[in-house]
């Protein structure tokens, strides 16, 4: 079954590679006997579907998740393993939707108003001059 990330980025079935495992924790019954732990792992190095600009952002913003140009997703969420490996689908969407997602608009610089500097001044002598009234008196 093919991922669909956007309406314009699908990856196959062919690039995924599963991986199933016991997990651990409560489970109940066959907790012991059901592979349920699901690794999805996709090579975002030598994937094919995606455009050299795409590829180039993912890897730099990926940067953290990535081993060896492979991002890896683990689910133990559920006690099926198809309820794992739908989670496990929606993750790897979601992570690759936000590396690909376009940066927000930059910060504008602005400064203080005139007001709150007066105001943050104002604060300032208070408490200098709460401060002052702790000291003993002098001997004058």
């Amino acid at each position: 079954m093919d991922l669909e990330v956007s309406r314009s980025l699908k990856i196959p079935a062919a690039e995924l590679c599963w991986r199933f495992s016991r997990s651990s924790g409560p489970g109940g019954q066959h907790v012991n006997t059901s592979d349920s732990r699901v690794e999805l792992s996709w090579s975002v190095a030598d994937s094919l579907v995606l455009s050299d600009d795409q590829r180039r952002m993912l890897l730099s913003r990926l940067e953290r998740r990535l081993v060896g140009g492979v991002v890896t997703v683990v689910s133990s969420e559920r006690r099926s393993q198809l309820r794992n490996r739908e989670a496990a689908l929606e993750k790897l969407a979601d992570i690759v939707r936000t590396g690909l997602a376009p940066p927000g608009p930059k910060r504008r610089p602005t400064k203080p108003t005139k007001g709150s500097q007066r105001r943050r001044l104002e604060s300032k002598g208070q408490r200098s001059a709460t401060k002052a009234q702790r000291k003993r008196p002098s001997a004058d």
